[in-house]
C-alpha cells in the first residue's frame, strides 16, 4: 500500500485541518482514558463474583494503565510505520481484548485480556495522537491540547453513569462486551490523523549540512566530495545513526531526568484515587448511583481544568510560568487526597470530586506543554512516549499496594495520604529543582560581568593574567554551553 502523500509546511499551521486532529485525539482519550477510568466501576463487580481480596483485584486495573503507559511502542510505530496505521491497529486490539474479558471466567484471564490486550491497544492509540496535535500546533498549544485531552473528563462524565446503568442491565459481562464495541471508533479516530510533513523534518543534503550536530570535519569532507561519489552513502548512513541517537538524547539532559522522577511520583500518587473512589464511597454508605455520580462530577470537571488552564497558561502574563501553574495543580491533587479520609458522606466527597477532577484535568493538559518545554518540538514524539512509559511502573504498583493496605489496616486512611505525600513530594522536587537552576543561571551571569573587571585589574602581571583570563574563559564557555540548552528547552 502506497504511503500517504505528506503537504511540506514551514512550521505548525495552528489551524486547518489541526482542528480534525484535536477531534480525533478528544475521542481517542475519551475512548482511552475515560474507559480505563470506568474500569473501577467493575470492581466491586469482578470483587465479588470471583470472591477475591482487593490487592488481587486491583491488579486488573493496574495492568491496563500499565499496558496503556507502552507508550514507545505507540510511538515506534508511528514513527516507522504511520500514525494512522498504529492507532487503528490499536482499536483492534482494545475492542478484541473487552470482548474476550466479557467471557471470562476468573481473575487472571480479566489480567491478560483486559489487562494486557486492552492495555496494549490503548497503547498504540495514546502517545501518538497527543504528539499528532503538538506537530499542528505552535502558537496555540496548551489551548489544542486542553481540548483534546477533555475527551478523558467528557468521557468519564458521560460513561461512569452509563457503565453503571449497563451493569444493572445486562451485567458486567454485557457492559464489557458493549464497550468492546465502543472502542472500535478508535478506528475512525486514526483515519483522521493526516501526517503533515514540516521543512525542519526533511532537510536536503545541503541543509542537512548547516545543522550544528554534524561535525565540522565531515563537512568539510563532504564538500570537497563530488555528489555522485559512493563514500557519501557511507557518511549518510555514519550520519542517520547519529540522528537516531540524537532523538533520544534528551534522555541525558538534566532538566529531563528531574521531570521524569517527578512524573514517577506524581504517577504513583494519582491512580490509586481513580480505583478506589467508588469502593471508598460504598464503604461509607453511598448508593451505587451516587457513587458512579462522584465519577461523573469529577470528569465534567476535569474538561473545565483541561480547557481552562490551557487558555490560562497560552496568555502572555503566564506562558513563561507554565511549570509552576503544573507544580501548583500536582500540588492540590496531593492536598486533595489528605483530607479525603475524613470526608465521609456524599456531600462532602462532592467537593472533592470537583478541586480533584479540576487540578487533575489542569495538569494532565500541561504534561506534553511542559515536556514540550524541556526536550523542544523536534524530540515531543519520543519523549512523549517515556514520559507516558514512566506513568507505567507506578500505574502497575500503586493500586495493588494500596488495595494491600486497605486489607492490612482495615480502612483506605494509610493508602490515600500516601498518594497524597507521593504528588506533594512530586511538585516539590520540580519546584527546587526549578528554582536552583534559576540561582545557577544568576550565579553565573554574575561571574561573567566580573570577567571584564579582571582583565583590566591584571594586565601588570602576565602570568597572572593569563591564569586568570583562561578561569574567566571556562567560565564564559559554561554559561554560555548553559545558555545553549536552556533556550533549546
Amino acid at each position: 500500500m502506497a504511503s500517504p502523500r505528506r503537504a511540506r509546511h514551514a512550521g505548525p499551521p495552528d489551524g486547518g485541518w489541526g482542528w480534525m486532529i484535536v477531534a480525533g485525539c478528544f475521542l481517542v482519550t475519551i475512548c482511552t482514558r475515560a474507559v480505563t477510568r470506568c474500569i473501577s466501576i467493575f470492581f466491586v463487580e469482578f470483587q465479588a463474583y470471583f470472591g477475591q481480596d482487593y490487592a488481587r483485584t486491583a491488579w486488573i486495573h493496574s495492568i491496563v494503565d500499565c499496558a496503556t503507559m507502552l507508550s514507545p511502542l505507540g510511538s515506534l510505530i508511528s514513527n516507522h510505520v504511520s500514525c494512522q496505521v498504529g492507532i487503528m491497529l490499536g482499536g483492534l486490539l482494545a475492542s478484541a481484548g473487552l470482548i474476550l474479558s466479557s467471557f471470562a471466567t476468573s481473575l487472571e484471564h480479566l489480567y491478560l485480556s483486559l489487562g494486557v490486550l486492552t492495555g496494549l491497544g490503548f497503547a498504540l492509540c495514546y502517545s501518538p495522537a497527543i504528539a499528532m496535535v503538538g506537530k499542528y500546533f505552535n502558537k496555540r498549544k496548551a489551548l489544542a491540547y486542553g481540548i483534546a485531552m477533555s475527551g478523558s473528563g467528557i468521557g468519564t462524565f458521560i460513561l461512569a453513569p452509563v457503565v453503571q446503568l449497563l451493569i444493572e442491565q445486562f451485567s458486567w459481562r454485557g457492559a464489557l462486551l458493549i464497550l468492546g464495541g465502543f472502542v472500535l471508533n478508535l478506528c475512525v479516530c486514526g483515519a483522521l490523523m493526516r501526517p503533515i510533513a514540516l521543512m525542519e523534518d526533511h532537510k536536503t543534503t545541503p541543509e542537512f549540512l548547516e545543522q550544528d550536530y554534524v561535525p565540522k570535519a565531515q563537512k568539510r569532507d563532504l564538500k570537497r566530495m563530488s555528489v555522485c561519489s559512493p563514500l557519501i552513502k557511507a557518511w549518510s548512513h555514519e550520519c542517520l545513526c547519529y540522528c537516531s541517537w540524537k532523538e533520544y538524547d534528551f534522555l541525558l539532559m538534566p532538566g529531563f531526568m528531574v521531570l521524569a522522577v517527578s512524573v514517577l511520583f506524581m504517577a504513583y500518587g494519582c491512580s490509586p484515587l481513580f480505583v478506589y473512589l467508588v469502593p471508598y464511597a460504598l464503604s461509607v454508605g453511598v448508593s451505587h448511583h451516587q457513587a458512579a455520580f462522584l465519577m461523573s462530577i469529577l470528569g465534567v470537571i476535569d474538561i473545565i481544568g483541561n480547557i481552562t488552564f490551557g487558555w490560562l497558561t497560552d496568555r502572555r502574563c503566564l506562558k513563561k510560568h507554565r511549570h509552576f501553574c503544573y507544580l501548583f495543580a500536582v500540588g492540590m491533587d496531593g492536598l486533595c487526597c489528605l483530607f479525603l479520609p475524613v470526608l465521609q458522606n456524599f456531600p462532602l466527597l462532592v467537593p472533592f470530586s470537583f478541586t480533584f477532577g479540576y487540578f487533575d484535568g489542569a495538569y494532565v493538559t500541561l504534561i506534553p506543554v511542559v515536556t514540550a518545554d524541556v526536550v523542544g518540538t523536534s524530540s515531543l514524539s519520543s519523549a512523549l512516549g517515556v514520559v507516558y512509559f514512566l506513568h507505567a511502573i507506578p500505574y502497575l504498583v500503586s493500586p495493588p499496594v494500596a488495595g494491600w493496605l486497605v486489607d492490612t489496616t482495615g480502612s483506605y486512611t494509610a493508602s490515600f495520604l500516601l498518594c497524597g505525600f507521593s504528588m506533594i513530594f512530586s511538585s516539590t522536587l520540580l519546584c527546587f529543582a526549578r528554582l536552583a537552576k534559576k540561582i545557577k543561571r544568576t550565579h553565573l551571569g554574575s561571574l561573567t560581568n566580573e570577567t571584564g573587571t579582571k582583565q583590566h585589574i591584571w594586565t601588570n602581571g602576565a602570568i597572572a593574567y593569563s591564569v586568570t583570563a583562561e578561569l574567566d574563559q571556562k567560565d564564559v564557555e559554561f554559561l554560555a554551553a548553559d545558555a545553549n540548552s536552556y533556550s533549546n528547552r
